[in-house]
């Protein structure tokens, strides 16, 4: 199978800390911005403040930052949005994410050189759309996650050198590319400025017309079912998507934790470097195996599928079994200090951890070691402690390791 040019890794990020973890374990660029102009109004930590600092970051790492103005805009946000899109030009964002036709109009009189990307809610889905939005300026296209593989070969041989995005890992949306009206329409939360409520979780009565009997979906913890989708996972298939020419490879999730950014950015940068370094095919294929089980079985997810790329006909998770995870999620390095005998690092807790614990720690690329917790100490008073919790309190601790790991590697326990 021939190998093309190394793709690009896109990870999501919610705020600064999230942006960091993806960038410091793999991702070559982020994207993300603000709540009023990006699909994430309420788990979205984003200011323009954080957004300028973010882009800073990434570009002192030599990565890039692109910034989300990807709602479907009404007549109240086009004065704010060129506001925005002037700061952002003097912010230097390396890209703009861009689903409405009058958004792209606002960015070009405010920013005519600003380098667009079209956004999936876009859903540009075939060749002639392609090749429409390649006429507009747009330099990448996010296609559909709706399309196969072969859909997505023709797609780029048409367009040439512009960039052809694809998604690889994270949830999936009932609608269309994520264009639901289900929100808007039950509570007036509007899904494509950002701001859904997932209806597709909800319990449901369905009364068939001339029935008095009506069927009932029941809901659990978790929710309903009828419309749960299990999350898209394509590492065992990255040496067939690279080879169809995809110039770059998404992760969803701005409002997933820095664990789930550690865990998923670290395995498909693992994933993608192995592929590139010359082992045998038979080599890389165990290699990819092994990280979808990592992925599997150390993660919450809805179950896997290869969504419809590869025409899986298991999409939805109709029963709402989650796979068990053995494992929690339990800190994360904000520093390490080399001291006398080995390294003092400074976590921040995010779950119980105990003074007894064998922990696995996972830094960039996901390289991960397990290590014992033998000694751990309150981070203000030195005092040595058998326990520590995190939630609301925020608990930093100092835990002794005989080996350096960097700032923003995450801890998790063994819990079965």
């Amino acid at each position: 199978m021939k190998i093309v040019k190394k793709p690009e890794l896109l990870a999501p990020a919610g705020n600064l800390a999230k942006l960091k973890t993806a960038l410091i374990h793999g991702a070559d660029a982020v994207y993300f911005g603000t709540p009023e102009f990006s699909l994430r109004t309420r788990i979205n930590d984003f200011s323009l403040d954080d957004m300028a600092q973010g882009i800073d970051y990434a570009h002192r790492l030599g990565k890039k930052a692109y910034v989300t103005l990807n709602i479907l805009a009404h007549e109240r946000h086009l004065k704010p949005l060129a506001k925005q899109v002037n700061l952002l030009r003097k912010m230097k964002a390396d890209a703009l994410f861009i689903s409405d036709p009058g958004v792209m109009r606002v960015v070009r009189q405010q920013w005519p050189q600003a380098k667009l990307s079209l956004s999936t809610q876009a859903n540009c889905s075939n060749s002639e759309s392609a090749l429409f939005w390649k006429q507009q300026g747009f330099k990448r296209l996010i296609l559909s996650r709706e399309l196969s593989l072969e859909e997505i070969k023709t797609i780029k041989k048409k367009v040439g050198k512009t960039e052809i995005e694809v998604f690889a890992h994270g949830a999936l949306c009932s609608a269309y590319s994520g264009r639901c009206f289900l929100s808007s329409y039950f509570t007036g939360r509007n899904a494509n400025l950002g701001d859904c409520v997932q209806p597709c979780r909800w319990e449901y009565e369905i009364k068939p017309k001339g029935h008095d009997k009506a069927l009932t979906i029941g809901e659990d913890s978790n929710g309903t079912y009828l419309l749960n989708s299990q999350d898209l996972c394509l590492i065992e298939r990255l040496l067939e998507i690279i080879a169809a020419g995809v110039d770059a490879l998404k992760i969803e999730g701005r409002a997933k934790s820095v664990y789930y950014l550690a865990n998923v950015v670290g395995a498909y940068r693992r994933a993608i470097d192995f592929i590139y370094a010359g082992h045998s095919q038979r080599e890389i294929k165990k290699e990819l195996a092994f990280l979808k089980q990592e992925l599997l079985n150390k993660l919450q997810n809805r179950g896997y599928t290869e969504g419809f790329m590869f025409a899986d006909n298991n999409l939805q998770n109709y029963d709402g079994n989650f796979p068990d995870s053995s494992w929690e999620f339990c800190g994360q390095v904000l520093a390490c200090k080399q001291i006398d005998k080995g390294f003092d690092l400074r976590v921040k807790v995010h779950n119980t951890l105990l003074a007894s614990d064998k922990v696995e720690i996972i830094g960039p690329a996901y390289n991960k070691a397990i290590m014992s917790v033998k000694t751990m100490r309150d981070l203000d008073t030195g005092q040595k402690l058998t326990e520590a919790h995190g939630g609301g309190g925020n608990q930093e601790i100092l835990i002794h390791s005989k080996t350096a790991w960097p700032e923003f590697s995450v801890l998790r326990r063994f819990i079965k």
